[in-house]
């Protein structure tokens, strides 16, 4: 049993705001910003996991971290809880229907820092981009 289950947001309609204008943007950066959450959810992205399963895929998290990193997506509905007593009190964690919707931003996010913020200390990282790029 799911232990959250919330309708879909509505469409927007209207253009959205500048980022001076909107706090929304600011939200999803935050979001974005505490360190491990990109990686949790992107670990999600391949299915339904448990703890031992996420932080196989998510190098160099803590237990602790990654148990406080889910309890706050779960509170803010991203990461839905399947707790199954038939399985040894298991919890498997899953992306909700918002998680599933933060995807698509996300991996454009992630194709882009893969083509404009290359590793530190590679060769293009001390060049300046090219005008335009």
């Amino acid at each position: 049993m799911t232990t959250s289950q919330h309708p879909q947001p509505a469409r927007r309609t209207t253009r959205p705001q500048s980022a001076d204008e909107s706090p929304a943007i600011t939200r999803a950066f935050t979001l974005l910003s505490r360190r491990w959450n990109g990686l949790i959810l992107m670990a999600l992205a391949k299915g339904p996991s448990d703890f031992a399963e996420i932080r196989e895929r998510v190098p160099g998290i803590t237990n602790r971290m990654l148990t406080q990193r889910l309890q706050e997506l779960t509170a803010i509905d991203l990461v839905a809880q399947d707790v199954r007593p038939e399985l040894s009190s298991r919890t498997r964690y899953a992306l909700s229907p918002h998680g599933n919707a933060f995807l698509i931003p996300l991996a454009i996010l992630f194709l882009w820092a893969e083509d404009h913020l290359p590793e530190s200390g590679s060769p293009a990282s001390d060049q300046p981009a090219a005008p335009g790029h």
